[in-house]
């Protein structure tokens, strides 16, 4: 698999030169039929690469249900939840066995046919009822709806750009070939990294040092306007891995932050076991939010997934557990899910609305609003 990708790209290079890192990135995890996440390999839980907050156990669906269920009451019985990049399907179907009021339509917006397949597996328990609500889509809806629009770790995904300064001169960094395989190599910015570079500094209270390296992902504003177009009125949740853009740029972070895992272990070379290795990079959320706000939503919060849970009382669904056996068991999610050196401060929030009538659920008192 690994082998017939890299032959792949390398054809691509010898066909047009230099590929720029997100062309690469994008083969590596995309190819039809060879990328990371379409070539029908298992990625997630203990028995694939990594393990996101669904796989820890029921708890964070749980969470999720209680404040998607206010939501509900505000929206009507017709809402909508449409779940991008739904992974292993865990969250889809806890989702629906923990909803009071589930969704009239559960839309599940995954490219990959092979995730598809095993989503549709792990569906398959659920009451006949609740199946017959799913639908599989390639593409976001051409139809409006009310509802939810959740991603959970999808953002972080999303092809980067990697830009450097070398005593202050800015280049792109692309992907070439050598006999002991691929190599960085650099290369003078397009017109949109250059001026998404140029932004950047305008935005940033502190100048970059002279030299740097780090990402953009240059097609987050047009990926949010797209999948969150169809919204006409309720909540889109993107939960992920990541900083406000003072951090992400932070001076001393001049390495930038892609990272990829393979069999629970992080490391940092892309061009290892490509199709094999999951590659990505942490998001910026004052980016993602700035992107929400140009499509047409509001900002109804952001802070970080520990205080989020919190606030929608994980905590006493563990005290209100039955019986210590699963006491135990939500209070190790719990742990796992929230605490600062775990997934609790490293993951956030981002809460975007569109005409809502009450508060959003489960941003406050950990806002983190002043960060972004």
């Amino acid at each position: 698999m690994s082998e017939a990708l890299c032959n792949r790209i390398v054809n691509k290079i010898e066909t047009v030169g230099a590929l720029p890192f997100a062309d690469f990135m994008t083969m590596a995890l995309y190819e039809p039929g060879l990328g990371y996440y379409v070539n029908g390999l298992h990625k997630f839980g203990h028995a694939g690469d990594f393990v996101t907050a669904p796989e820890q156990g029921s708890l964070f669906a749980q969470t999720l249900a209680s404040q998607f269920d206010t939501l509900a009451a505000e929206l009507g019985p017709d809402w909508t939840l449409l779940e991008i990049g739904a992974g292993s399907g865990v969250l889809a179907r806890d989702l629906l066995m923990q909803l009071r009021q589930p969704p009239a339509r559960y839309l599940i917006l995954d490219r990959s046919a092979a995730l598809r397949q095993v989503q549709a597996e792990q569906l398959e328990g659920l009451p006949q009822s609740l199946k017959d609500r799913v639908q599989w889509l390639s593409a976001p809806p051409q139809e409006s709806f009310s509802g939810v629009i959740l991603a959970n770790e999808v953002i972080d995904a999303l092809p980067v750009s990697v830009f450097e300064l070398v005593d202050a001169e800015l280049f792109e960094r692309a992907v070439s070939v050598s006999e002991q395989g691929f190599r960085w190599t650099r290369r003078a910015p397009d017109k949109r990294l250059a001026g998404a570079v140029a932004h950047l500094r305008e935005a940033l209270p502190h100048p970059l040092p002279k030299n740097y390296s780090s990402e953009i992902c240059l097609d987050l504003p047009g990926w949010m306007q797209t999948v969150t177009e169809p919204l006409v009125r309720g909540l889109a949740l993107f939960i992920d891995y990541g900083y406000p853009r003072t951090e992400y740029y932070h001076p001393q972070r001049d390495s930038g932050t892609l990272v990829c895992h393979y069999r629970h272990r992080a490391h940092f070379d892309p061009f290892a076991w490509p199709g094999l290795t999951d590659i990505s990079a942490f998001v910026d959320f004052s980016l993602a939010a700035e992107a929400g706000v140009a499509a047409g939503l509001e900002l109804a919060g952001f802070t970080s997934q520990g205080a989020f849970l919190l606030a929608l009382g994980a905590h006493e669904r563990v005290t209100a557990a039955s019986g210590d056996k699963e006491r135990m068991r939500l209070a190790g999610e719990l742990k796992r899910l929230v605490l600062p050196g775990e997934m609790g401060e490293k993951f956030k929030v981002l809460a975007l609305s569109k005409a809502l009538e009450q508060p959003v659920q489960g941003l406050e008192p950990g806002s983190q609003l002043h960060r972004l």
